[in-house]
């Protein structure tokens, strides 16, 4: 393996390996959140004495500063950018870097959503295991030597093992890696991703029982299927509110740089702040604490008023707007459930007041509602409504999330770049929402496709010399991401390629790039990526 990569049964045993470790990573998440919050707040169920209000007004402020100002030291050792790795990270590893996370940095990032959860962070547990699973595969595939399929592949399996894991939910968690993470449904990697996920939820069963995450009302059946339009309706809310839960984040992250520049306020501090602000909110909302099963089982089981559900649900907005914009670690998929099932919840008590004679149970605009939500922000319909339909097993509860789920979708996926964590990384200029064709160039140096200087068919040095001087080349640690519209700017075919030294340095030519060469690198990228995606 090492000399010449896995073979097929080598690797589905590999798979294997891997579901078995990510699910045991998800199991371990999950008791290791557990173990530390009732450390720091000195009880055994934080959630449910947050619900109940019991906690000691000191200890619901001081812990989250102190968690937060342990993350931002941490980060500041063990992370070049001090940015807490998540779920954007694995999808571009698998696009660009052929299935490879950082070791380090990723270690430290799954320390920090750790810490970060287990002292008041108010985001969600699952995007940090998929991290951790990503960590875990890429280390494998350096040890056997993986390809870049193999390495792809061997990533899926890792996700798919820690979301099956997490939901008790094996359909779901394969695609899931399928659909957000490698972002086709090739053959060759739908036995193994199967193969994972399985494994990862046996590994759930083992330790939680064959039980599912939340226990929802039997109440949940559309009357006549009258209500379907409501549904629709639903999902265009959702829609909105997905929308103004990625923004809110993005907006949060913005002014934390932006105060940041004005304060001179070093990266390490930012998460002690954030920390701060959360505790002063949790002194009178305690359930913004931590990652919020409490509260979401509450909202499917119609425990809340339409008041209580808005409040809630506003207060989830801006507490996960704040952890994040932070920079305190932790994912988003945990608050979009709660979103979503908060939001369905008022919008059932709305729905089935105003018709009741031809409704059904508000609990069920709560359980469509959620998986709405997590779908627009996921930008995963199709594991999202899995996700849901494996924790009921109702197919009517299906088809009301069906429908929810696509208006959401449809709606957000316009207002964003497609989903949550590509328009974060859309933001870091990384253009993987549009496809291969957006983003392939940026994987190719300058350097590794020019013609060097005195090679064969390489361009003459006067003629190279004479564009420098018009102000006409390229940096040789550019991309084709760069040059490429050079060739459409200034006709030409090709254009020197230099290395520009200091202020009384002249530059260096190092050769010429062909707009023929560039082309043939693009077009062989793009015939691979396809036949990947179709293999």
């Amino acid at each position: 393996m090492r000399c010449h990569g896995p073979g097929r049964m080598q690797f589905w045993f590999i798979a294997l390996l891997i579901g078995i470790v990510g699910g045991a990573v998800a199991v371990g998440f999950r008791h290791g959140i557990s173990f530390l919050q009732s450390l720091f707040y000195r009880v055994q169920d934080v959630e449910r004495a947050a619900a109940a209000g019991t906690l000691p007004w000191w200890l619901v402020l001081i812990v989250p500063i102190l968690g937060g100002l342990t993350v931002g030291l941490m980060m500041r050792f063990f992370s070049n950018t001090g940015r807490v790795q998540g779920v954007a990270d694995v999808i571009e590893g698998a696009a660009m870097y052929d299935g490879r996370l950082r070791g380090k940095a990723g270690i430290a990032s799954a320390l920090a959503s750790l810490l970060t959860l287990s002292s008041g962070g108010s985001t969600g547990r699952e995007g940090p295991v998929v991290h951790i699973a990503g960590v875990i595969s890429s280390w494998v595939s350096d040890r056997i030597r993986a390809d870049g399929i193999t390495g792809r592949d061997l990533m899926g399996c890792a996700v798919a093992a820690a979301v099956s894991a997490s939901f008790n939910a094996p359909i779901a968690g394969a695609l899931f890696a399928l659909e957000v993470v490698l972002r086709h449904f090739a053959v060759h990697a739908f036995a193994p991703i199967v193969i994972a996920s399985v494994a990862g939820t046996v590994v759930n069963r083992l330790a939680f029982g064959d039980v599912t995450e939340f226990t929802l009302s039997t109440a949940t059946a559309l009357e006549f299927y009258v209500e379907l339009p409501a549904f629709l309706i639903l999902g265009l809310v959702c829609g909105l509110l997905a929308v103004v839960l990625m923004r809110s984040i993005f907006w949060a992250d913005a002014t934390g740089d932006r105060i940041q520049e004005v304060t001179g306020l070093p990266n390490w501090i930012r998460p002690a702040v954030a920390g701060a602000l959360l505790g002063l909110m949790a002194i009178g909302f305690p359930r913004i604490i931590g990652v919020g099963y409490e509260t979401t089982s509450a909202a499917l089981t119609g425990r809340f008023l339409f008041q209580e559900a808005v409040v809630f649900a506003v207060l989830k907005v801006a507490a996960v707007a704040i952890t994040m914009g932070g920079r305190m670690g932790g994912g988003i998929f945990s608050p979009s459930l709660m979103l979503g099932a908060l939001t369905g919840l008022a919008f059932g008590q709305v729905a089935t007041g105003i018709f009741p004679a031809v409704s059904g149970s508000e609990t069920l605009y709560a359980l469509a509602g959620m998986g709405a939500v997590a779908a627009a922000v996921l930008g995963a319909p199709i594991s999202t409504t899995l996700i849901v339909f494996e924790l009921t097993g109702d197919w009517q509860t299906g088809l009301a999330v069906m429908v929810a789920v696509s208006t959401s979708t449809a709606l957000a996926s316009r207002a964003v770049d497609r989903s949550f964590f590509l328009t974060q990384l859309e933001r870091r200029n990384v253009h993987l929402a549009a496809g291969p064709q957006a983003y392939l160039l940026s994987m190719f140096s300058v350097a590794k496709v020019m013609r060097p200087v005195g090679g064969a068919g390489s361009a003459a040095e006067e003629d190279c010399w004479d564009l420098v001087e018009e102000g006409v080349y390229v940096d040789a640690n550019s991309t084709l991401e760069a040059a490429m519209p050079m060739f459409e700017r200034a006709n030409l075919t090709f254009i020197p390629v230099v290395t520009l030294g200091g202020e009384d340095s002249p530059p260096e030519l190092w050769g010429a790039l062909f707009q023929v060469d560039a082309l043939k690198a693009y077009n062989r990228a793009l015939a691979a990526t396809a036949a990947e995606e179709h293999g």
